[in-house]
């Protein structure tokens, strides 16, 4: 059976926020701010959330996670090890720097690099694509062909790394190796912008140098 996924453009960042279903098995990850309504369009569509997954612990990210924790106690929040304390603190979250200081419910399974999740029979392998953040992750379905990778890689783009604890030179080195390395037809889901794929920015993302 496909995984269906769905994208909902979300809050002021306008933050790509993604429900996946496979049967009756759903995640929904990076429910950013403005993502606090989003219960009741799953509840609409008869999905109840297994995990709210988290690419990455940035404000624009997490903002609705506390909403969907609390239509859904089930469901687990998953966020990256190395960015766990981020969701309790506004000030790394940068929550602080725009004014509006906000925290999401700590992880309930923090998950590791190299690690495999599994959504209705589907396999997803967590990548480690951290450098915009310290535990920055992607989730790669080799079935679907299809990668969702945070505020990592966008089409024609990269992200930012002038936040405190950003490795620009980590980011890059992560990006080809662990994204560049997937076939060129893989459909790239990013935290902002429009979809892309791998054989698109391997040939012509002018921030990768190659």
């Amino acid at each position: 059976m496909a995984v269906r996924i769905e994208t909902f453009v979300v809050g002021p960042f306008q933050t790509n926020c993604y429900v996946l279903a496979n049967g009756e098995a759903c995640w929904v990850i990076d429910p950013g701010l403005g993502a606090e309504s989003m219960p009741v369009w799953l509840r609409q569509q008869d999905l109840s959330p297994e995990r709210i997954l988290l690419t990455h612990g940035h404000c624009d990210h997490i903002g609705g996670v506390g909403a969907i924790k609390e239509a859904f106690d089930d469901a687990l929040v998953c966020c990256p090890a190395a960015d766990a304390e981020m969701l309790g603190d506004p000030v790394t979250n940068l929550s602080q720097v725009f004014g509006a200081p906000l925290t999401a419910p700590g992880p309930d399974e923090p998950i590791e690099f190299g690690q495999t999740l599994s959504l209705g029979g589907a396999a997803w392998r967590v990548l480690d694509t951290s450098g915009h953040t310290p535990g920055g992750v992607s989730f790669y379905c080799e079935s679907e062909r299809v990668v969702i990778v945070g505020d990592t890689l966008f089409a024609g783009g990269i992200g930012r790394t002038d936040f405190p604890d950003a490795d620009a030179g980590r980011l890059i080195a992560n990006v080809r190796e662990h994204l560049l390395s997937l076939p060129d037809d893989t459909r790239v889901l990013p935290g902002h912008g429009p979809a892309t794929t791998i054989g698109i920015e391997r040939a012509s993302n002018p921030y990768l140098g190659l």
